[in-house]
């Protein structure tokens, strides 16, 4: 089939799943746009023809994706669209996020293609696969894209068998956060960027000193956004021996599986 445009939506916390896609998307024969639904001020109202291919792009929080991009998925149409979902998770797993990100987009109209699931730098703990996504595993998103474009262009239609079969278990793993919340010193400006950019409005724009844990899911887009350095999770010896331990369980390196 011919593709007539290629659209990207992604989220992305703190630039390493958008690092992923571009990654991705250098392996590709045609340029792409590109869609941040992670802000909570973002407008989600997309949708996509029967010609063109959907790229989705999310990380992996405790083996699923991010309720805020889930549900932003969800919002997205497809119209018999053909979509690749790329799933990017720090160096445990991804247990049931491929999955469902598979049944996001076809209850919304796409047909899935192509999956893929890589391994990054962890958000909270960055010992963990640190560096990555690296060389390699830019050769192998490419690699991957391209093998996604020649399935695209050997295919006549596009039915639920060209489907492939991904990891993961419904209902989906359960994830309820974790004890790391951000906090503020005295650096902070209050220039407002954390409060622009954070993906549930756990920052108030009037006091952006301030995090409402009860909305805050600790994807560190603050910590990142911030000028001043002003903001870092706590309680600090906590994340500093989780980061250890994790290190110990999880420290070998784990490669990109691609599904098509």
């Amino acid at each position: 089939m011919n593709i007539s445009k290629v659209t990207c939506i992604y989220f992305s916390a703190t630039g390493l799943t958008q690092k992923v896609l571009d990654l991705f998307l250098a392996g590709l024969p045609v340029p792409a746009q590109k869609k941040n639904i992670t802000p909570h001020i973002t407008e989600v109202s997309y949708s996509f023809a029967p010609d063109e291919l959907a790229v989705f792009a999310a990380p992996v929080y405790g083996g699923v994706l991010p309720k805020p991009a889930a549900e932003r998925f969800s919002l997205i149409k497809g119209n018999h669209t053909p979509a690749v979902c790329l799933a990017v998770y720090g160096n445990r797993d991804y247990d049931d996020a491929l999955l469902e990100m598979k049944n996001l987009t076809e209850a919304a109209g796409f047909v899935p293609v192509a999956f893929g699931a890589v391994s990054a730098q962890h958000s909270l703990m960055p010992r963990v696969a640190s560096g990555r996504p690296d060389e390699k595993d830019a050769k192998a998103l490419a690699v991957f894209a391209r093998r996604a474009w020649e399935k695209l262009g050997d295919l006549k239609e596009l039915s639920a068998r060209v489907t492939p079969q991904v990891p993961g278990r419904f209902p989906y793993k359960e994830f309820k956060g974790v004890p790391f919340k951000p906090a503020v010193n005295s650096a902070c400006v209050h220039c407002g960027a954390c409060a622009a950019h954070c993906p549930t409005g756990a920052i108030s724009k009037d006091k952006p000193d301030t995090t409402d844990h009860a909305l805050c899911i600790s994807c560190m887009s603050c910590v990142h956004i911030c000028p001043s350095h002003a903001r870092s999770m706590q309680p600090k010896a906590a994340l500093w021996l989780a980061e250890k331990v994790f290190l110990l369980k999880y420290g070998k390196r784990r490669e990109l599986e691609i599904f098509i």
